[in-house]
């Protein structure tokens, strides 16, 4: 199994369920790992493995789309990696905000989601 891993991505984004979160927004890092049977594959040029600068891309235009929830952003992107690269096993992304609508809070929030495939 291999891993491409896309990791503390950082990226101003407008998701949140508070007042004014989708005028201010938020900034936001992003880990995504993507594994997959690398079996099949000789790693002779891009076309044998998962192009990172494609995970990023789909990563920056679904975080650019304004959504309540974390978990669903996630998923979203989950479910879009997949289409994308249907041979992939297993994808775990962890997604936080640097700036949470906590009184006095200092630190991140965040989720994280994985999803296996059996394909």
């Amino acid at each position: 199994m291999i891993t491409i891993m896309l990791n503390d991505v950082r990226i101003q984004a407008y998701h949140g369920i508070y007042e004014g979160e989708e005028k201010l927004g938020n900034p936001y890092i992003v880990n995504v790992e993507v594994s997959y049977d690398e079996k099949s594959h000789d790693f002779e040029d891009i076309n044998d493995t998962i192009n990172y600068v494609d995970l990023y891309n789909i990563v920056l235009q679904r975080m650019h789309n304004p959504t309540g929830l974390l978990e669903k952003v996630c998923e979203r992107i989950i479910r879009r990696i997949k289409h994308q690269y249907p041979f992939v096993k297993e994808v775990t992304m962890s997604l936080y905000k640097l700036q949470a609508p906590i009184e006095h809070f200092q630190g991140k929030v965040g989720v994280r989601l994985r999803k296996k495939f059996d394909n």
